[in-house]
């Protein structure tokens, strides 16, 4: 959700008194479009010039044509290096007088008021004042210039008329703008709108947003910082992606002197898929305070029960990846559905691969039946390695997953620095690989150590 705000208004920076400044942003970038159409059309014209005017007349015309196709080709570059500024709409009026000057001039070489090629008037109009949403005086304005320089061209040249044509001609000139500048009226309006719009949906990210960031901080605060517990050294670390996420990962010391793993992970994204994980930490600390035998799946059923109840409460259909281990001298106690525990043995320098079994959380009121602990043996020197998806699923440029048998290759790597740097090295590798993060990161790396 949050994606999809923040792209729609990436590049709106402006506050609710800074209309002007974003209405000469709009107006700079469709004056390059305009003169783009000047420097194309007024040349191209002179196609026309050739088969319908004069043959004497053609020179003349075509000095017209190539100075104003000069002046609007530099005018289009000023346009480019220049930053949009209150002054940025003079250049629609520049566009009027030079091509429309020139057309003006023509009618004169034509034979004044009685020539038809007044018409091209009409295109400078329209073209001018519906391409820029400027203010509608500046169309009342720009429009009134364009007839005006016909209407003064014509009478200094003195050339007679028939008063009849005059009427016709000015009458479709000041039709034609009547209806550009009340088209650009109303697209001026709507350009007005949109911008308050915008305003409203960047304060509406931006709020949304900090309530995001202020979860992302709350999720983060409530990770472990342990880098020693009875019997192994331990590194651990979440990255978050853009969104909250539902990682959860915990290394518990109980008041008895148990030590405790727990890692999972919620489906989805969302404010409510990191409501749920917390949750579950909160869950998770109260059943192994509360003993249970050393047993994680009985930690883990009563877990699911808490988590079903809430469920039910949010009217959510999130479930839960989790697993739950007990730390026992040699022995590790595993329960619950999560990705696979990857085992370094140092006594036979390679790894082991220790499927989890079991079945998610969340999904049914009671799952006792279907959770069982294992026991895996863990020698003086071995590591281990737990992991959320975020890690196997971290996806190339060519859409391939980085998967589990990189990250082993990985562990095999780095298995002989401290247990800070293999995890440093293995993130680095996965971050390297990626093309961008889509899915919250989860790394918890344990070094068996000798107990004193």
């Amino acid at each position: 959700m949050k994606n999809d705000i923040h792209n729609n208004t990436d590049s709106f920076n402006f506050d609710a008194d800074e209309f002007e400044p974003y209405l000469n942003d709009i107006i700079h970038e469709w004056l390059k479009t305009l003169t783009t159409l000047g420097f194309t059309l007024v040349p191209a014209f002179f196609l026309l010039d050739y088969f319908t005017m004069p043959q004497d007349l053609l020179p003349r015309f075509g000095i017209y044509r190539l100075f104003s196709t000069i002046v609007l080709l530099v005018q289009y570059f000023i346009i480019r290096k220049s930053r949009p500024n209150s002054s940025s709409y003079y250049h629609g009026y520049f566009v009027s007088i030079n091509v429309g000057g020139i057309i003006a001039l023509m009618t004169v070489d034509l034979g004044g008021f009685d020539s038809s090629y007044y018409a091209g008037l009409n295109l400078v109009i329209i073209a001018v004042n519906l391409l820029l949403p400027w203010k509608t005086i500046h169309s009342v304005v720009n429009s009134i210039i364009i007839i005006s320089m016909y209407v003064l061209f014509n009478v200094l040249s003195a050339h007679p008329y028939d008063t009849s044509i005059l009427i016709n001609n000015l009458f479709f000139l000041f039709s034609t703008a009547i209806i550009a500048v009340s088209i650009n009226y109303v697209r001026h309006k709507l350009v007005k709108k949109e911008f308050y719009l915008l305003v409203e949906l960047k304060k509406a990210r931006d709020a949304i947003w900090s309530e995001m960031e202020l979860a992302k901080r709350i999720q983060t605060a409530l990770l472990p910082d342990k880098q020693k517990i009875k019997g192994f050294e331990v590194a651990s670390a979440m990255f978050p992606a853009v969104e909250v996420g539902g990682d959860y990962y915990d290394i518990i010391q109980t008041s008895k002197g148990d030590n405790w793993i727990a890692i999972g992970d919620v489906s989805g994204h969302g404010v409510d898929s990191g409501l749920i994980m917390m949750m579950a930490q909160t869950s998770i600390i109260s059943n192994v305070n509360n003993g249970h035998n050393g047993s994680p799946s009985l930690v883990l059923n009563s877990v699911n029960s808490a988590i079903r109840e809430n469920l039910s409460r949010l009217g959510s259909d999130h479930y839960m990846t989790m697993m739950a281990i007990h730390l026992d001298g040699m022995e590790m106690r595993v329960a619950g559905k999560h990705q696979d525990i990857i085992v370094y043995r140092a006594g036979l320098n390679r790894t082991e691969t220790i499927a989890t079994s079991g079945t998610w959380l969340g999904i049914s009121d009671n799952i006792g039946s279907c959770l069982e602990d294992i026991s895996v043996k863990v020698d003086d020197g071995d590591i281990v390695l737990l992991f959320t998806d975020g890690i196997t699923e971290a996806t190339n440029v060519y859409e391939e997953m980085f998967g589990q048998d990189r990250l082993e290759q990985a562990l095999n790597k780095y298995a002989d620095l401290p247990v800070s740097k293999i995890l440093e090295k293995i993130i680095g590798e996965v971050k390297a690989f990626q093309e961008e993060q889509l899915d919250d990161m989860s790394l918890i790396v344990m070094k068996k150590i000798p107990e004193n």
